[in-house]
């Protein structure tokens, strides 16, 4: 009868390890499934953050664009925005020890790598860039925190937003580096052929964010110029936006 019992003893202590054992794996597996909700949270936040502080620095960088008179001077990249924090190359610190390199963005969006590219590189024929010749040749034209955007204070946010400039690929002038000169539906000079370039007046933006965990946006956008109209008896043209896109 004794040998019985503590037969009967060892299985309660075997039953109630392994009950031990199942309460442990039932906690972890919700540990890590809380942990694993809340990442997938921050990260819905961070992509959708990051969507906003690309088209919040396309909105900052239209003011600017439409107070250069001649677009040639940004494409070459002899003007750029107000909003830069120093020179166009090097590397910007995030605020979670990330960083990004100016030249490495350019050299991304220009051809596909981020070693420097060469002419060869950016007139290539690719699926992303089908326009050969006539491909844009990004030029950064604004950069910086987000949060320095505006006044101290303002935007409380970790992005650090870039936005390049270049020709709208529609032109046909292989000229990537400068604009049309004669939009479709303008007459031609006198004494040259006709001729019709969709192009000209036309340009090409295309802003990214970098954020928290990797986030990275890509947001493209084309603007003409609007006709010249009087406004407070000075002629002025404005600029509105033709297309805009998320690059995905």
């Amino acid at each position: 009868m004794t040998l019985r019992v503590q037969r009967e003893e060892g299985i309660a202590l075997i039953v109630t390890m392994l009950a031990i054992f199942l309460m442990a794996a039932l906690g972890a597996t919700l540990v890590v499934t809380t942990s694993s909700e809340v990442m997938i949270a921050a990260n819905f936040r961070n992509a959708v953050e990051g969507g906003y502080a690309a088209d919040a620095a396309l909105e900052r960088v239209l003011d600017d664009v439409f107070t250069v008179a001649d677009w040639n001077t940004i494409l070459s990249g002899s003007v750029r925005s107000a909003f830069v924090d120093g020179a166009p190359n090097g590397v910007r610190k995030l605020a979670d020890s990330t960083t990004v390199d100016l030249a490495q963005v350019v050299n991304q969006a220009n051809c596909g790598k981020s070693s420097p590219c060469s002419d060869a590189d950016m007139d290539e024929s690719t699926s992303g860039r089908p326009w050969g010749t006539n491909n844009p040749r990004w030029q950064l034209f604004a950069y910086g925190s987000l949060s320095h955007m505006v006044p101290v204070g303002a935007i409380d946010s970790s992005f650090y937003v870039t936005v390049m400039i270049a020709d709208d690929p529609s032109e046909n002038d292989k000229r990537p580096l400068q604009d049309g000169l004669v939009p479709c539906g303008e007459a031609m000079p006198s004494g040259e052929p006709p001729s019709c370039n969709p192009g000209a007046g036309v340009l090409s933006l295309r802003a990214e964010s970098f954020g928290p965990r990797g986030a990275h946006k890509i947001i493209e956008m084309t603007v003409s110029r609007t006709p010249k109209a009087f406004n407070h008896g000075v002629e002025q043209a404005g600029v509105r936006v033709v297309s805009w896109r998320e690059v995905r």
